[in-house]
Protein backbone atom coordinates (compact mmCIF):
# COMPACT_ATOMS: atom_id res chain seq x y z
CA UNK A 1 0.00 0.00 0.00
CA UNK A 2 1.56 3.05 -1.02
CA UNK A 3 1.47 5.83 1.60
CA UNK A 4 -0.89 8.34 -0.50
CA UNK A 5 -3.21 5.51 -0.42
CA UNK A 6 -3.02 4.86 3.22
CA UNK A 7 -3.28 8.22 4.15
CA UNK A 8 -6.60 8.60 2.50
CA UNK A 9 -8.50 5.07 4.71
CA UNK A 10 -10.11 5.99 8.22
CA UNK A 11 -7.57 5.21 10.71
CA UNK A 12 -10.22 3.52 13.63
CA UNK A 13 -9.03 2.76 17.11
CA UNK A 14 -10.46 -1.04 18.38
CA UNK A 15 -10.89 -1.65 21.57
CA UNK A 16 -11.88 -5.11 22.41
CA UNK A 17 -11.07 -8.39 24.27
CA UNK A 18 -13.00 -10.26 26.75
CA UNK A 19 -16.53 -8.99 28.67
CA UNK A 20 -15.70 -7.41 31.78
CA UNK A 21 -11.88 -6.58 30.93
CA UNK A 22 -12.82 -2.23 31.22
CA UNK A 23 -13.06 -2.21 27.37
CA UNK A 24 -16.28 0.30 28.03
CA UNK A 25 -14.81 2.55 30.77
CA UNK A 26 -11.00 2.91 28.94
CA UNK A 27 -12.81 3.80 25.65
CA UNK A 28 -14.91 6.42 27.01
CA UNK A 29 -11.66 7.63 28.78
CA UNK A 30 -9.57 7.68 24.94
CA UNK A 31 -12.50 9.48 23.30
CA UNK A 32 -12.95 12.08 26.01
CA UNK A 33 -9.37 12.78 25.64
CA UNK A 34 -8.98 12.96 21.86
CA UNK A 35 -12.59 14.21 20.73
CA UNK A 36 -13.99 11.13 19.24
CA UNK A 37 -16.96 8.97 19.08
CA UNK A 38 -17.97 5.47 19.77
CA UNK A 39 -19.13 2.77 17.88
CA UNK A 40 -20.66 -0.08 19.30
CA UNK A 41 -19.50 -3.61 18.60
CA UNK A 42 -21.46 -5.28 21.36
CA UNK A 43 -24.36 -7.68 19.63
CA UNK A 44 -26.42 -7.63 22.68
CA UNK A 45 -26.11 -3.78 22.75
CA UNK A 46 -28.13 -2.99 19.55
CA UNK A 47 -31.25 -4.27 21.52
CA UNK A 48 -33.61 -1.72 23.47
CA UNK A 49 -35.02 -2.18 26.54
CA UNK A 50 -32.39 -4.77 27.27
CA UNK A 51 -29.41 -2.52 29.28
CA UNK A 52 -28.55 -4.12 32.92
CA UNK A 53 -28.06 -7.54 31.36
CA UNK A 54 -26.39 -6.27 28.57
CA UNK A 55 -23.77 -3.80 30.34
CA UNK A 56 -25.31 -1.02 28.20
CA UNK A 57 -23.78 2.40 28.72
CA UNK A 58 -25.70 4.53 30.94
CA UNK A 59 -27.22 7.67 29.60
CA UNK A 60 -24.41 9.52 31.51
CA UNK A 61 -21.63 7.47 29.98
CA UNK A 62 -23.85 8.75 26.38
CA UNK A 63 -23.89 11.92 27.22
CA UNK A 64 -19.91 12.27 28.30
CA UNK A 65 -19.47 10.48 24.60
CA UNK A 66 -21.93 10.10 21.57
CA UNK A 67 -22.01 6.22 21.24
CA UNK A 68 -23.54 5.13 18.01
CA UNK A 69 -25.05 1.22 16.84
CA UNK A 70 -26.49 1.15 20.12
CA UNK A 71 -30.48 0.45 20.88
CA UNK A 72 -31.15 -0.49 17.17
CA UNK A 73 -33.98 -2.95 17.10
CA UNK A 74 -36.51 -4.56 19.62
CA UNK A 75 -35.82 -7.53 21.16
CA UNK A 76 -38.19 -9.31 18.39
CA UNK A 77 -36.53 -7.93 14.95
CA UNK A 78 -34.15 -9.98 13.26
CA UNK A 79 -30.60 -8.29 13.16
CA UNK A 80 -27.26 -10.06 12.09
CA UNK A 81 -23.60 -9.06 11.19
CA UNK A 82 -24.57 -8.38 7.49
CA UNK A 83 -26.42 -5.60 8.96
CA UNK A 84 -24.26 -4.48 11.48
CA UNK A 85 -21.22 -4.26 9.10
CA UNK A 86 -23.85 -1.91 6.78
CA UNK A 87 -25.00 0.80 9.43
CA UNK A 88 -21.24 0.57 10.74
CA UNK A 89 -19.58 1.47 7.50
CA UNK A 90 -22.34 4.23 7.14
CA UNK A 91 -21.22 5.64 10.68
CA UNK A 92 -17.64 5.44 9.88
CA UNK A 93 -18.05 7.66 6.62
CA UNK A 94 -20.03 10.36 8.42
CA UNK A 95 -17.76 10.62 11.46
CA UNK A 96 -14.84 10.52 8.78
CA UNK A 97 -16.18 13.37 6.44
CA UNK A 98 -16.57 15.64 9.79
CA UNK A 99 -12.78 14.75 11.22
CA UNK A 100 -13.91 13.02 13.88
CA UNK A 101 -11.69 9.96 15.53
CA UNK A 102 -13.44 7.20 15.55
CA UNK A 103 -13.60 4.02 18.58
CA UNK A 104 -14.67 0.64 18.50
CA UNK A 105 -15.61 -0.65 21.33
CA UNK A 106 -16.57 -3.94 21.90
CA UNK A 107 -16.48 -7.63 22.63
CA UNK A 108 -18.35 -9.67 19.81
CA UNK A 109 -15.49 -10.64 17.33
CA UNK A 110 -17.79 -11.67 14.14
CA UNK A 111 -18.84 -7.62 14.28
CA UNK A 112 -15.08 -6.24 14.23
CA UNK A 113 -14.48 -8.93 11.65
CA UNK A 114 -17.26 -7.53 9.75
CA UNK A 115 -16.56 -4.18 10.23
CA UNK A 116 -13.02 -3.93 9.30
CA UNK A 117 -12.28 -6.56 6.95
CA UNK A 118 -15.46 -7.92 5.33
CA UNK A 119 -17.75 -10.71 5.54
CA UNK A 120 -16.92 -14.00 4.73
CA UNK A 121 -18.33 -15.59 1.86
CA UNK A 122 -18.65 -19.47 1.27
CA UNK A 123 -18.06 -21.58 -1.09
CA UNK A 124 -21.18 -23.35 -2.76
CA UNK A 125 -22.15 -26.41 -0.77
CA UNK A 126 -24.13 -29.30 -2.33
CA UNK A 127 -27.15 -29.68 0.02
CA UNK A 128 -27.00 -33.35 0.15
CA UNK A 129 -23.38 -32.96 2.18
CA UNK A 130 -24.84 -30.91 4.81
CA UNK A 131 -28.12 -33.42 5.08
CA UNK A 132 -25.58 -36.26 5.14
CA UNK A 133 -23.31 -34.97 7.64
CA UNK A 134 -26.60 -33.93 10.30
CA UNK A 135 -27.64 -37.75 9.61
CA UNK A 136 -24.31 -39.03 10.98
CA UNK A 137 -24.70 -36.58 13.87
CA UNK A 138 -27.51 -37.98 15.05
CA UNK A 139 -26.28 -41.26 14.87
CA UNK A 140 -22.44 -40.93 16.23
CA UNK A 141 -23.22 -37.82 17.86
CA UNK A 142 -21.25 -34.45 17.72
CA UNK A 143 -17.91 -35.59 18.85
CA UNK A 144 -17.66 -38.15 15.88
CA UNK A 145 -17.81 -35.26 13.70
CA UNK A 146 -15.42 -32.90 15.33
CA UNK A 147 -13.02 -35.88 16.17
CA UNK A 148 -13.18 -35.80 12.04
CA UNK A 149 -13.01 -32.18 11.68
CA UNK A 150 -10.03 -31.82 13.89
CA UNK A 151 -8.03 -34.46 11.47
CA UNK A 152 -9.22 -32.30 8.01
CA UNK A 153 -8.86 -28.80 9.58
CA UNK A 154 -7.35 -28.83 12.79
CA UNK A 155 -6.40 -24.99 12.60
CA UNK A 156 -10.70 -24.22 12.03
CA UNK A 157 -11.16 -27.23 15.07
CA UNK A 158 -8.65 -25.36 16.85
CA UNK A 159 -11.65 -22.34 16.81
CA UNK A 160 -14.69 -24.16 17.60
CA UNK A 161 -15.96 -25.68 20.61
CA UNK A 162 -16.54 -29.50 20.53
CA UNK A 163 -19.82 -28.69 21.21
CA UNK A 164 -20.72 -26.37 18.54
CA UNK A 165 -22.57 -28.76 16.36
CA UNK A 166 -23.61 -25.78 13.86
CA UNK A 167 -20.11 -24.61 13.22
CA UNK A 168 -18.43 -28.06 12.85
CA UNK A 169 -21.29 -29.34 10.50
CA UNK A 170 -20.58 -25.68 8.44
CA UNK A 171 -16.80 -26.42 8.22
CA UNK A 172 -17.21 -30.03 7.32
CA UNK A 173 -19.32 -29.72 4.53
CA UNK A 174 -17.18 -27.10 2.95
CA UNK A 175 -14.17 -29.38 3.04
CA UNK A 176 -16.24 -32.34 1.41
CA UNK A 177 -17.57 -30.11 -1.24
CA UNK A 178 -14.85 -28.34 -1.98
CA UNK A 179 -11.98 -30.59 -1.09
CA UNK A 180 -10.64 -27.66 0.80
CA UNK A 181 -10.69 -26.68 4.51
CA UNK A 182 -12.81 -23.49 4.83
CA UNK A 183 -9.82 -21.94 6.76
CA UNK A 184 -8.24 -21.82 3.15
CA UNK A 185 -11.26 -20.21 2.06
CA UNK A 186 -11.00 -17.47 4.62
CA UNK A 187 -7.26 -16.72 4.19
CA UNK A 188 -8.46 -16.03 0.50
CA UNK A 189 -10.40 -13.64 2.13
CA UNK A 190 -8.58 -12.01 4.90
CA UNK A 191 -6.86 -9.54 2.66
CA UNK A 192 -9.39 -8.88 0.29
CA UNK A 193 -11.77 -5.93 2.22
CA UNK A 194 -9.28 -3.63 4.04
CA UNK A 195 -11.27 -0.28 3.73
CA UNK A 196 -9.48 0.71 7.23
CA UNK A 197 -6.59 1.19 9.02
CA UNK A 198 -6.99 0.17 12.51
CA UNK A 199 -5.23 -0.20 16.03
CA UNK A 200 -6.52 -2.86 17.98
CA UNK A 201 -5.81 -2.70 21.70
CA UNK A 202 -6.79 -5.81 23.41
CA UNK A 203 -7.49 -5.61 27.19
CA UNK A 204 -6.30 -8.70 29.19
CA UNK A 205 -5.76 -9.45 32.86
CA UNK A 206 -5.07 -12.43 35.01
CA UNK A 207 -7.19 -14.83 34.56
CA UNK A 208 -8.30 -15.69 38.25
CA UNK A 209 -8.57 -11.78 38.67
CA UNK A 210 -10.92 -11.61 35.28
CA UNK A 211 -13.32 -14.22 36.89
CA UNK A 212 -13.61 -12.51 40.06
CA UNK A 213 -14.56 -9.46 38.40
CA UNK A 214 -17.06 -11.29 36.40
CA UNK A 215 -18.40 -12.60 39.40
CA UNK A 216 -19.31 -9.49 41.17
CA UNK A 217 -20.47 -7.74 37.88
CA UNK A 218 -23.41 -10.62 37.91
CA UNK A 219 -24.24 -9.43 41.57
CA UNK A 220 -24.11 -5.60 40.34
CA UNK A 221 -26.49 -6.53 37.92
CA UNK A 222 -28.74 -8.15 39.58
CA UNK A 223 -28.66 -5.22 42.16
CA UNK A 224 -29.27 -3.09 39.79
CA UNK A 225 -32.51 -4.96 39.15
CA UNK A 226 -31.66 -7.50 36.18
CA UNK A 227 -34.85 -9.63 37.41
CA UNK A 228 -36.93 -6.54 37.02
CA UNK A 229 -35.31 -5.99 33.49
CA UNK A 230 -36.57 -9.44 32.43
CA UNK A 231 -39.50 -9.30 34.25
CA UNK A 232 -40.21 -6.29 32.19
CA UNK A 233 -39.57 -7.68 28.97
CA UNK A 234 -42.08 -10.46 29.33
CA UNK A 235 -44.81 -7.77 29.80
CA UNK A 236 -44.12 -6.14 26.77
CA UNK A 237 -44.68 -9.74 25.22
CA UNK A 238 -40.64 -10.45 24.55
CA UNK A 239 -41.25 -14.37 24.60
CA UNK A 240 -38.32 -16.67 26.20
CA UNK A 241 -38.19 -18.35 22.84
CA UNK A 242 -36.32 -14.57 21.00
CA UNK A 243 -32.87 -15.11 20.22
CA UNK A 244 -31.73 -12.59 22.72
CA UNK A 245 -34.05 -14.05 25.45
CA UNK A 246 -32.17 -16.81 25.28
CA UNK A 247 -28.74 -14.83 26.05
CA UNK A 248 -26.47 -14.88 28.90
CA UNK A 249 -28.15 -13.66 32.24
CA UNK A 250 -31.71 -13.37 30.60
CA UNK A 251 -32.64 -17.14 30.27
CA UNK A 252 -31.37 -17.87 33.41
CA UNK A 253 -33.70 -14.71 34.70
CA UNK A 254 -36.22 -16.02 32.91
CA UNK A 255 -35.63 -19.73 34.06
CA UNK A 256 -35.78 -18.81 37.76
CA UNK A 257 -39.05 -16.97 36.55
CA UNK A 258 -40.67 -20.06 35.17
CA UNK A 259 -39.95 -22.22 38.31
CA UNK A 260 -37.14 -24.12 35.92
CA UNK A 261 -34.14 -22.97 38.66
CA UNK A 262 -33.97 -21.85 42.18
CA UNK A 263 -32.43 -18.57 42.71
CA UNK A 264 -29.26 -19.77 44.01
CA UNK A 265 -28.72 -22.10 40.67
CA UNK A 266 -29.86 -19.48 38.47
CA UNK A 267 -27.15 -16.95 39.72
CA UNK A 268 -24.54 -19.80 39.98
CA UNK A 269 -25.20 -20.59 36.18
CA UNK A 270 -24.97 -17.05 35.27
CA UNK A 271 -21.64 -16.79 36.75
CA UNK A 272 -20.51 -19.82 35.42
CA UNK A 273 -21.88 -18.86 31.64
CA UNK A 274 -20.24 -15.50 32.08
CA UNK A 275 -16.55 -17.53 32.54
CA UNK A 276 -17.28 -19.52 29.53
CA UNK A 277 -18.27 -16.81 27.39
CA UNK A 278 -15.13 -14.51 28.34
CA UNK A 279 -12.91 -17.39 27.48
CA UNK A 280 -14.35 -18.16 23.92
CA UNK A 281 -13.70 -14.46 23.57
CA UNK A 282 -10.23 -14.83 24.54
CA UNK A 283 -9.81 -17.98 22.11
CA UNK A 284 -11.22 -15.51 19.12
CA UNK A 285 -9.02 -12.76 19.58
CA UNK A 286 -6.28 -14.27 20.51
CA UNK A 287 -6.21 -15.85 17.14
CA UNK A 288 -5.84 -12.40 15.82
CA UNK A 289 -2.47 -11.54 15.02
CA UNK A 290 -3.28 -7.57 15.07
CA UNK A 291 -4.31 -7.26 18.20
CA UNK A 292 -1.81 -5.53 20.86
CA UNK A 293 -2.65 -7.18 24.28
CA UNK A 294 -2.73 -4.64 27.21
CA UNK A 295 -3.11 -4.52 30.61
CA UNK A 296 -5.53 -1.72 31.36
CA UNK A 297 -4.82 -1.51 35.53
CA UNK A 298 -0.65 -1.41 34.13
CA UNK A 299 -0.26 -0.18 30.86
CA UNK A 300 -3.14 2.48 30.57
CA UNK A 301 -0.35 5.69 30.05
CA UNK A 302 1.16 3.65 27.35
CA UNK A 303 -2.39 3.33 25.94
CA UNK A 304 -2.95 6.80 25.65
CA UNK A 305 0.35 7.38 24.48
CA UNK A 306 -0.23 4.54 21.66
CA UNK A 307 -3.64 6.25 20.31
CA UNK A 308 -1.90 9.33 20.33
CA UNK A 309 0.79 8.95 18.11
CA UNK A 310 -1.55 6.62 15.56
CA UNK A 311 -4.27 9.24 15.57
CA UNK A 312 -1.56 11.51 14.31
CA UNK A 313 -0.67 9.43 11.24
CA UNK A 314 2.48 7.88 13.32
CA UNK A 315 1.54 4.42 13.08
Amino acid sequence: MNEVTKSMKPRLVVVLGPTGAGKSGLAIELAEAFGGEILNADSMQIYRYMDIGTAKPTLDDRQRVKHHLVDLVTPDQPFHAGLYRMLGRSAIDSLYRKRIPIFVVGGTGLYIKALTQGLFTSPRIDPSVREKLKDEAKQKGREFLYQRLKEVDPEAADRIHSNDLFRTIRALEVFESTGLPITFFRDQHRFGDRPYLTLKVGLEMDRNRLYRRLEERVDRMIERGLLREVEGLLEMGYGRGLKPMQSLGYKQMVQFLSGELEWDEAVRQMKRDTRHYAKRQWTWFKADGEVQWRDESIDRKKVFEEVRSYLKGEG
